[in-house]
């Protein structure tokens, strides 16, 4: 007690000090209680981690829920320009003229004026460390023509990615209430830069890059500081939280981790830390991660606004999240298995051809699509008469799963090329997947010169499916080189290390 209350005490009656007392005791009690409470829960919090491998969610709480992405936004902006890169739409070297309207978006920007130009390096290392809101405009509005239209684009590689709940509006992330997506789909998001995108995804480990006089380093620090982890991308505006989408790789096994809405960078990093250092030893190391097949491409004007606004509600009405546990990290029961978000393949797995030319490339007419599929991407793919390779499978009972993938791998362990593979497509018959692979070959001319044509038989029943591959490539580059040739003559492909 101090002083200055004991002597005020002593001044009073006996009753007087009695009720004194009291207050003080009360009021120390009562801070004591104050103290003591756990901390609010954070409404905005949500995350996931996800076996890069195989696809299993090892970890989820309300990784189904609408949050702002803030600038894991221009995750979707890099993806699209390096789909541009690959195409030879672009090169690195390409000018990035900045708008008036790019100019004077607010920082982060690395601060070029209007009128001015960087290549389209530049803007790339800009937004995977300083996330240069400036840059990521001028890039959209580079490949789109203008940002609305970027925006749009954005919108319909999402719904071809199964990101079945993300609307965008910008390119950069800053705030706009219709801007909007859930963990699970960075996830996927975070996997397909990984997967579709091998030969540019180290531009997400860089730690800083030169920019006229400027040093700028990455806003991600977990970079260099958790064994293992090789990006992506942070984000942050007051009604989003705090965000970080995370890839760790380590000792054979792979992980994409995603928190968001984290009450400061420092809490959103401790609890990264945490779910790597849980779930990290809990991944496979066995699993190929071809994880995010991409659906056809559709003109970004068939995506009008009501029609997003359409399918966004159906999908919150479709959509079961998993429930938030009490505990702080908990290891949650049954969370929806990654793996296509939850869509049975035998209502999903549809024939993957290229368009053009058809008679190179037969076209099956696409199954039935389930109810809780996204209704946009399902309608889109059935006005164009293809659809995508689903790469994995929900099933019923993890034993039923676990013995059909036994029994795929003992059939096919003496026909699989090694190293690194190519695939071209899917059907559901097996002469039509080789007759696929004929065309694409003599399409590919010295690309596939050296290369061995295979089908890989996935799932059983009436969802069972021939992939078309090829093999025989002796690095990285020279599988993702391939991949180039063949969608200059029409075909769909994309590189991965078996």
């Amino acid at each position: 007690m101090s002083r200055s209350v004991f002597f005020d005490l002593a001044k009073r009656p006996l009753g007087g000090i009695a009720k004194a007392v009291g207050r003080v005791v009360l009021a120390g009690v009562v801070a004591g209680l104050v103290y003591s409470a756990p901390a609010l829960a954070n409404s905005k919090y949500a995350g996931i981690v996800v076996d890069a491998k195989t696809g299993k969610v090892l970890y989820g709480e309300d990784a189904d829920q609408l949050r702002y992405p803030a600038s894991l936004t221009k995750m979707m902006t890099l993806y699209l320009t390096f789909e541009a890169l690959e195409a030879g739409r672009i090169s690195k070297s390409t000018p990035v003229p900045f708008s008036k309207k790019a100019a004077a978006e607010p920082p982060s920007k690395l601060g070029v004026r209007a009128g001015k130009a960087i290549t389209v390096e530049q803007a790339v290392l800009s937004l995977v460390t300083r996330s240069a809101n400036d840059a990521a405009t001028a890039l959209g509005e580079l490949l789109g023509g203008s940002e609305q239209r970027f925006a749009r684009m954005m919108t319909n590689k999402a719904r071809a990615l199964g990101m079945t709940r993300t609307t965008y509006r910008n390119a950069n992330g800053l705030p706009n209430t219709e801007q909007k997506t859930t963990a699970r789909d960075q996830a996927r998001l975070g996997l397909a830069l990984r997967q579709h995108f091998p030969q540019y995804y180290d531009y997400f480990s860089t730690r800083s890059f030169r920019f006229g006089k400027q040093t700028i380093g990455n806003h991600n620090r977990l970079l260099g500081n958790v064994r293992g982890v090789d990006g992506i991308k942070t984000g942050y505006t007051r009604a989003s939280g705090f965000n970080l989408v995370t890839s760790a790789q380590l000792d054979g096994r792979s992980i994409v981790a995603v928190v968001m809405g984290g009450t400061s960078g420092g809490a959103r990093d401790a609890q990264m830390r945490k779910l790597v250092a849980k779930y990290m030893p809990a991944a496979s190391r066995r699993g190929n991660g071809n994880l995010i097949a991409e659906a056809p491409a559709t003109p970004v004007e068939t995506v009008t606004e009501p029609a997003i606004a359409a399918t966004e509600a159906q999908a919150v009405a479709a959509a079961a999240p998993a429930a938030s546990p009490a505990s702080n990290l908990p290891n949650t029961g049954p969370v929806p298995d990654f793996r296509y978000s939850g869509e049975s393949v035998a209502n999903v797995e549809m024939a993957y051809a290229a368009a053009k030319p058809a008679s190179d490339n037969p076209v099956l007419t696409a199954k039935a699509a389930p109810n809780t599929l996204d209704a946009q991407s399902a309608k889109l793919a059935r006005q164009a008469n293809v659809a995508a390779d689903v790469d994995t499978q929900i099933t019923n009972s993890v034993a039923k799963a676990e013995a059909s993938a036994g029994a795929e791998a003992k059939q096919q362990a003496d026909v699989q090329p090694q190293g690194w593979v190519i695939q071209i497509g899917a059907t559901a018959d097996k002469a039509q997947a080789m007759t696929l692979l004929g065309n694409a070959k003599e399409k590919g001319g010295k690309a596939l010169r050296n290369a061995t044509p295979f089908t890989v038989a996935f799932g059983d029943g009436a969802a069972q499916v021939y992939r078309a591959r090829f093999g025989g490539f002796d690095d990285q580059s020279k599988a993702v080189s391939a991949c180039k040739v063949l969608k200059k003559k029409g075909f769909a492909c994309w590189a991965s290390q078996q």
